[in-house]
């Protein structure tokens, strides 16, 4: 099963994305001017399919091993990622202080759905040290920055994020990972994490572990919560990091899919307290670990993305090959893709890939605009996209693998063509970093209501601005935003029970409207610029509207009517 990165497809998002005028001298991308954008995707995508992409089958047949506290990455992983560190791939968007080339976030997107559709497993790993590069120059002291962060940002070392512990997965609240002030200023941690990706692999020769703790005298909850930075190696008396740390890997879990990816059950304070540096503020932990987790959310919703552009790439190919039965109006045996059951699965993917993409590019773009230009608006829009944008691209990704296979029919579900390990793969991305229930919680509880929903009127009026321009054949499109506003303004205004039943439709209905609305000024604008896809965009964009965000008007049924028959309705559950 091949790839090729749409370059094409990802450059045309990039573009809308940035705006008018941006990608030129003077704009806030002057930086992805005179083809720097297109370069850098260009060799990356050559870096993916050269390199990555022949590795993922291995990783998902062979997996990542542990023995003895080590473990162990599928065969060429280490030279690969020997390769990505040589080709400066790390870390492109970090601060040119610390060895970074300072690259835009928007930039960084779309180099990270290539990567992860050629090799999500590999991908896995330099992902979370991107989060954690954001997480230590926003909040560790200088003197753990000058330490650790060239480390990372050349990826000479890696980084995990450390939240979850036995009994208490998504609530913080309840973890019991407990630290201890050390004499000298630094501290000492004793417990467990699990699920930690990469928490130990033979990539790197240092590991630096971002971890939440309690201190003895910390509030309860999450108000008590503390972020600490244990490496695995520790400086000696020359200062090279050769003094191994009280942490370990106790071992890896055996998952449905992501073989190559290590997920480590970490145990930390054997022998006296692993020894850790604190980054903020003590009891304040949450807010600087935050900080990693949305840079990771928007990561997962890309990696959705791009399991949905893979799955259909592989899907469109197959179809165009496999013949079986005659199409209406044919005279002999067809290829699949003539048939038109088959054609809607095919374009169902390839407009769902668009319009997560659209979305994904759009919250980026909202992050770069925040920190280069200072804007609080910008600021504001990205708190509002990014638990779309992970929840809808990685639910879309479990779909659209899910249509793969089937369009492959027998052939999908052997694993032999490939698209059922793309399935397994999808699989997580609706789970961690925050389930995507968690994400509709997250919009509905807190980014709706944010600075009096001025973040939401924003991007209400913008919706409705590209709605009243199309014609009357797209009046799905402006019922799509109306029904959004509906169920927005009801939400508001509902009790907490019932706004966390209407959660999750909601989510999926502020997608679709923001999708179709993306996807219609997309097409517009190809068109308006003779783009040679226009036709592409501009049938992706009314097949969404036609058959997807149609379903808009009945999830706003859902989240304004449909409270009660969760609330109140425990007796289907059983005792």
């Amino acid at each position: 099963m091949t790839y090729r990165a749409p370059l094409d497809d990802i450059l045309f998002a990039l573009r809308l994305a940035a705006g008018d005028g941006a990608i030129k001298p003077g704009g806030i991308y002057a930086d992805l001017a005179e083809g720097v954008a297109e370069q850098t995707l260009t060799e990356a995508a050559k870096f993916a399919e050269g390199s990555l992409l022949p590795l993922d089958k291995i990783g998902d047949s062979v997996g990542a091993a542990y023995a003895n506290g080590a473990v162990t990455t599928p065969p060429g992983w280490r030279e690969a990622y020997a390769q990505w560190k040589e080709g400066g791939w790390n870390a492109i968007a970090a601060a040119q202080d610390y060895g970074g080339p300072d690259l835009p976030a928007l930039l960084n997107a779309g180099c990270t759905e290539i990567w992860n559709a050629a090799n999500m497993a590999f991908a896995l790993c330099p992902l979370l040290g991107h989060g954690a590069i954001e997480a230590i120059e926003a909040h560790a002291s200088e003197e753990l920055k000058e330490a650790y962060l060239h480390k990372i940002v050349s990826g000479e070392w890696t980084a995990t994020m450390n939240l979850t512990e036995p009994g208490a997965g998504s609530d913080l609240g309840l973890m019991r990972m407990r630290a201890e002030r050390a004499a000298d200023g630094s501290y000492r941690l004793f417990g467990q994490k699990i699920f930690i990706t990469y928490g130990e692999h033979d990539l790197a020769p240092n590991i630096l572990h971002l971890a939440l703790a309690r201190l003895p005298d910390a509030p309860a909850g999450t108000r008590g919560i503390s972020l600490f930075l244990a490496p695995k190696f520790l400086p000696d008396e020359t200062g090279a990091f050769t003094r191994r740390n009280d942490l370990r890997c106790g071992g890896i879990e055996h998952k449905l899919g992501i073989h190559g990816s290590p997920t480590c059950t970490m145990i930390y304070g054997d022998e006296g307290g692993a020894v850790a540096y604190l980054v903020g503020e003590e009891n304040k932990g949450l807010a600087c670990m935050f900080t990693m987790m949305n840079n990771a959310r928007l990561a997962v919703g890309l990696q959705g993305v791009a399991l949905a552009e893979r799955a259909t790439q592989a899907a469109l190919a197959y179809a165009r090959e496999r013949k079986q039965g005659r199409a209406p109006g044919a005279g002999e045996t067809s290829a699949i893709v003539e048939h038109p059951d088959v054609a809607r699965m095919l374009l169902t993917m390839a407009s769902f890939t668009a319009a997560a993409r659209a979305i994904c590019f759009e919250t980026a773009a909202a992050i770069d605009r925040a920190k280069r230009d200072g804007d609080g608006a910008a600021q504001e829009r990205a708190g509002l996209l990014t638990p779309v944008a992970k929840a809808f691209s990685s639910d879309i990704a479990n779909e659209a693998t899910s249509l793969a296979v089937q369009v492959f029919g027998g052939m999908g579900y052997i694993e032999e063509t490939g698209v059922a390990q793309l399935l397994r793969d999808a699989r997580i991305c609706a789970i961690y970093e925050g389930t995507n229930g968690i994400q509709a919680i997250d919009l509905v509880t807190r980014k709706l209501r944010a600075t009096d929903g001025a973040a939401l009127k924003r991007e209400m009026e913008d919706m409705r601005a590209i709605a009243r321009e199309a014609d009357s054949s797209q009046a799905a499109l402006g019922d799509a935003v109306e029904a959004l506003a509906l169920a927005s303004d009801y939400l508001i205004r509902a009790e907490p029970a019932a706004a966390l039943a209407g959660a999750t439709p909601y989510l999926r209905l502020f997608a679709l409207a923001r999708g179709a609305t993306l996807l219609m000024k997309g097409a517009r604008r190809a068109s308006a610029e003779g783009d040679a896809k226009a036709a592409r965009y501009a049938a992706l964009a009314r097949f969404f509207i036609d058959n997807v965000a149609v379903a808009a008007p009945g999830l706003a049924r859902s989240v304004c009517e449909g409270a009660g028959s969760v609330n109140e309705a425990q007796a289907a559950l059983g005792e």
